[in-house]
Formats: C-alpha cells, structure tokens, sequence
C-alpha cells in the first residue's frame, strides 16, 4: 500500500472520529441542560467502547517518523503543534465563555493559569496529546521494548486510576491507545490493505463485529445517563481494552473501504480539516444549545439534540471559510511562522489535528 492510500483512509478514519466525538458532547450537554435522554445518547453509548481510542491510535499511526528525525523537530512538530492550539483556544474559550459570557474577567484570569495545570473543557484531548508524545519519547531514549511498553499502559487502563488530576487520568486511561498506534502501525496498515484485497470477508468481519460490539455494550445490563453511559460487559476491566482495540480496527477497515468512493469525499475533506472542528465546535454547540432553550424552539430531546450537533458541525467551517475567504484569522487554524522552533523546513499550512510527518 502507498504512503497516499494511507493517508486517504486515515483521513476518512479521522473525519469518522471527530464526527464521534462531536456527537458525543452535543448529546451530553442538552442531556445535562434538559435533563432528559433522547436517541443520540443510546447512538453515543454504542461508540462509547472506540470513540476516543479511535482518535488516540490515528493520532499515534505516524509517530515513527517524527521519532527518526531531530530532538528539534520533535518537539516542534509534537508538542509546541498541540501546545500552540491548546493556548490560543483555551485562551478564546475561557475569554467568551467566563470573562464575556459570564461578566467574569477575574474568574478568567483564574481559569486560565488553571488551564496550564488541567486541561480546560473540551481541549482535554489536545492537552493529553502532547503529553502522550513527551511519554513516547521517554520511552525511546530509556529503550524500553515496545512489547513492555505496551503492557505497562494496558494495566494503567485496565487498573482504576483516579488520581483527581484529570489531566493523570485520563493519561492512564488512554495512553495505552496512542502507544498501540505508534507501536502497532505495522500491524494496522497490515490489517487494512488484507481488508481491500478481500472487501467482502472485510465486509462480512464489519457486519459481525457490529453486531458483537452492540451485544458487548447493551448485556446484560447498561444504563443510559444525561451525561455519560454504563455499558454492559464491554465495560467492565480488560473487555474495555478488547472491545476498543477491536472498535480501533473497526474504523480502520470501514475508512479503508469507503476512502475510494467518491460519495464519501466529504469524510476525507473533514478529516483533512480536522483541527477546525476539535478546537471550536464546543462555541456554536454551546450557543445554539442555550439559545435552543431559552426560546423552546425545539421541544424534542432527539431532535434539538441533532440540531445541537448540526450547529457544532456546521459553525466551525463556516469560520474556517470566512478565515479563508479574508485571510483574517489564519492564526486560528495554522501555527504562524514564528511559532515554529524547527527552521529545518518551511512550515505546514495544512489544517489537520496531528501535524504533518
């Protein structure tokens, strides 16, 4: 398989994803706000088991490669990238929604030096990013067999880790994923070109996982929450691990098979663009939900939450187009020139999450 029919399904992997992960706080926050349950939280209780392993294996596939080059563009490309748009959008977030929206300024100031300890809100996931990269670099330099490595973040996730950092937690309950893809890359890019050789045993695999994952999720018991979902036996100790590893290839196949097709273009194209949507689809969300109910524009859970989830996905590219269009605000979803420390190669202007390799 070629470097470009890689990046075309890891693209469509990665559109899948933040479409998963949007989904999920759209659903939770109008459960939070109306108290209520609707259709998308039993959707987001299924994705539960791979949602965010999904986005941490991607965003580990091309570590390797960064690994081989300079101390320098390391840290270049895999913290100050994920550093740089931590900042600027904890600093927006925390600015609109506590110093302007609350009338708080103090309270932000506050905030904001917190955000440097904990990760702020939704920007969790950027946060812990650039500390799974510091983790694998650690590892490499200290030449702990990969094999070793691997176990050792198994037991953080396995092992119930509340440390009351979130920052730590959610570090144990993720790094295992983010290590696997990095470690594990060999394998999934295996897995994924013996899948388009033989599309409908790839297809038939599909189909019966799906159908597991479900059984996994929703036996013998579960319960749906406002906020968050308790799966059946895919929650319990070490089954999470298989259930989100088999969910990991999931993903990886189906973006394999639809990566090609033309109809699905739009899932590359989001994939592509993906920091515009994990960085700012938590302001529209937010706005339209609150305007939603103080005006009771849409009585149906089901149905203001897909509007939710529709204005937390259709936002952010309309800010990304105006930003295009102006040349205004390129800041927003492009690290500037002097932001890059690495001077061995121009600077990227792509606007994916994980930086180019």
């Amino acid at each position: 398989m070629t470097d470009t029919k890689h990046i075309d399904w890891v693209d469509s992997a990665k559109g899948m994803s933040i479409l998963m992960v949007v989904m999920l706080y759209s659903t939770y926050s109008v459960g939070e706000d109306t108290g209520q349950i609707g259709a998308l939280h039993w959707i987001a209780g299924y994705l539960t088991p791979f949602r965010m392993p999904d986005f941490f294996a991607i965003s580990g596939l091309f570590l390797s490669r960064t690994l081989r080059k300079s101390l320098l563009t390391f840290f270049d490309r895999r913290v100050v990238h994920y550093a740089y748009f931590y900042l600027v959008w904890a600093f927006i977030h925390i600015t609109i929604k506590v110093a302007i929206g609350a009338g708080n300024p103090e309270l932000a100031a506050v905030e904001l030096v917190q955000s440097l300890i904990e990760p702020y809100g939704v920007l969790w996931f950027i946060y812990v990013l650039a500390l799974f990269n510091l983790a694998v670099k650690l590892l490499e330099v200290m030449k702990v067999p990969h094999g070793l490595a691997l176990a050792g973040a198994a037991v953080l996730q396995i092992a119930p880790v509340h440390t009351g950092s979130y920052a730590i937690d959610q570090f144990a309950a993720y790094f295992v994923y983010f290590y696997a893809g990095y470690a594990l890359a060999p394998v999934f890019f295996r897995v994924v070109a013996s899948a388009q050789a033989h599309k409908r045993l790839a297809l038939a695999g599909l189909a019966i996982w799906a159908i597991v994952n479900g059984l996994a999720v929703f036996l013998p018991t579960h319960t749906a929450h406002t906020t968050s979902f308790d799966m059946g036996l895919a929650g319990l100790p070490g089954l999470h691990l298989v259930f989100a590893f088999l969910g990991i290839l999931a993903i990886f196949v189906f973006a394999s098979l639809i990566a090609p097709l033309r109809s699905m273009g739009w899932l590359t194209w989001i994939g592509k663009r993906s920091i515009v949507l994990y960085v700012s689809f938590a302001l529209p969300m937010t706005a339209a939900r609150l305007t939603f109910l103080k005006f009771n524009l849409i009585p149906d859970i089901t149905a203001l939450s897909i509007a939710v989830y529709a204005a937390a996905l259709i936002g952010p590219f309309v800010l990304y187009a105006l930003v295009q269009k102006t040349g205004y605000g390129r800041f927003l979803f492009n690290r500037p020139d002097w932001c890059h420390i690495d001077r061995s190669r121009p600077p990227s202007r792509h606007v994916a999450l994980n930086p180019a390799e």
